[in-house]
């Protein structure tokens, strides 16, 4: 496990960022990785703890302490194949997601946990630049076609791992551009799609076949799925976005967030754009609604567009500087988290409700607000704090309810649980099956909106329960 005193000889370090005045005027990735040597110090701090926490904080299972110790002996070969045995796609998580994993580590006792995702991030990418990332064809084909839509990263996962196993498989995409929110939703500055491009072509080359361009229940009729193939995954995401029914908000100027992030996406990749529908923060005030990683990426987003001033709000209470390990760890902590964009000028507001828009013209100019109190389980309005503050573009960023219904699901006859995502199970024998034979459902699509590596987890899984329903039993990995 790593060093057995490296957590005791090392201090905790991370990687930097590109200067904020020299990142705001660039859509560039803005990670600057840390040197071999130090990522072989920090990967000996990974001490023998005896009960490693930090795989079941982690959602995919990775083998954490086992990577660390390839690391820390300078074995990144074969880092790598133990980092894919769990994960498909390392790269991404390695620079998107949240780090559970560190939450659980057991130096997070002490505010010093492995640097796991930085090292997950470093192994992958060392691999790619030593060419060492090669197709894996499978050895024989079992005659079985498989559609997959969605092209995220639950239908990215999902539709590898079967191709793996022997099964033709075909990426249905209703964009242009195959990635979906890795894709369209999450900036460039945070990852560059160039490393979906690459994946993409691994996957080409092990025989998956895409369909950009391809929106099942539009313009590809979903019976038509169900005659040509032997099985159908369904992983198009949470798409449905909470709004905020306000009056006022149908105002020119009130867009939810993924519209906006989208936009400047298809932008950076050279995909045309409707210029009446043109969203830009450029020299506007810019209030973004939702305290999560979308308006964290919506700020960041403004800022790199010139806007006048940028103001996050957010109607839960702020959250405790730092979190009381003996009430929350291993589990994920309520804390205040500050991303890279905040550090990029933003003014942040919490315990804030929204009252209202206002306008002229048709075009909006004014949002009215005021404070809540949530001592009671609230959150109701507290007397004498209404505010009016200029606005010229409000970003609802308050996160997605459900798949969205209207097309596909409701063509299939999908039948939905209780939060209104599609409704299948995870384990036993109609593990990720919906109501429909031969139809299964994973990532958001199923689970309702959540992060990467859930959804990489959930198509790894739906894969071989496919592969489970096409051939009776399956060597596949969970």
């Amino acid at each position: 496990m790593g060093k057995p005193t490296g957590f005791k000889e090392f201090d905790r370090q991370d990687r930097g960022y590109v200067s904020v005045e020299h990142r705001i005027v660039r859509y560039d990735e803005m990670l600057v990785p840390l040197d071999d040597d130090v990522m072989n110090e920090q990967s000996a701090r990974c001490m023998d703890c005896g009960i490693p926490f930090c795989h079941n904080g982690c959602p995919v299972n990775n083998i954490i302490p086992d990577w660390n110790d390839l690391v820390y002996h300078h074995n990144w070969e074969e880092a790598l194949d133990v980092l894919h045995s769990t994960n498909n796609f390392p790269e991404f998580t390695g620079r998107i997601c949240p780090a559970p994993c560190e939450a659980a580590c057991t130096l997070n006792l002490t505010d010093e946990p492995v640097t796991i995702k930085s090292i997950e991030c470093a192994i992958i990418d060392r691999a790619w630049s030593d060419g060492r990332i090669e197709p894996q064809v499978p050895k024989r084909l079992t005659g079985k076609r498989v559609a997959v839509v969605g092209s995220g990263p639950s239908g990215m996962a999902a539709a590898q791992q079967m191709a793996r196993a022997g099964h033709s498989v075909v990426v249905f995409e209703k964009n242009a551009k195959i990635g979906g929110l890795l894709r369209y939703g999450i900036p460039d500055f945070k990852l560059d799609k160039k490393i979906i491009d690459r994946r993409m072509s691994q996957m080409q080359a092990e025989g998956v076949e895409f369909r950009p361009n391809s929106h099942v229940g539009h313009n590809v009729l979903p019976e038509r799925l169900l005659i040509k193939f032997d099985a159908v995954v369904l992983t198009g995401g949470s798409e449905a976005p909470r709004d905020l029914p306000v009056p006022g908000r149908e105002l020119n100027g009130v867009h939810f967030a993924m519209d906006f992030l989208t936009q400047q996406n298809r932008r950076n990749g050279f995909e045309p754009i409707d210029d009446a529908k043109e969203l830009t923060a450029k020299d506007k005030h810019v209030i973004v609604i939702g305290g999560g990683d979308t308006g964290s990426d919506c700020v960041g987003t403004s800022a790199r567009q010139g806007a006048a001033s940028i103001t996050q709000m957010e109607i839960m209470p702020k959250p405790p500087e730092m979190e009381d390990k003996s009430q929350t760890w291993p589990n994920w902590p309520n804390k205040l988290r500050s991303s890279t964009s905040h550090d990029e000028g933003c003014k942040r507001q919490w315990s804030i409700g929204t009252e209202c828009f206002e306008g002229k013209d048709g075009q909006l100019t004014t949002l009215k607000g005021h404070q809540v109190d949530w001592t009671e389980g609230g959150p109701k309005p507290v007397e004498g704090t209404e505010f009016d503050m200029k606005a010229d573009l409000v970003l609802l960023a308050m996160g997605f309810v459900n798949p969205v219904h209207e097309g596909m699901l409701d063509h299939f006859g999908i039948e939905y649980d209780g939060r209104g995502n599609v409704n299948a199970a995870t384990e036993g024998e109609n593990a990720y099956k919906t109501s429909i034979d031969k139809v299964f459902a994973a990532g958001d699509m199923r689970r309702g909106q959540s992060l990467v590596v859930w959804a990489i987890r959930e198509g790894r899984q739906c894969a071989r329960a496919v592969d489970e329903y096409l051939m009776g039993s399956s060597e596949l990995p969970r």
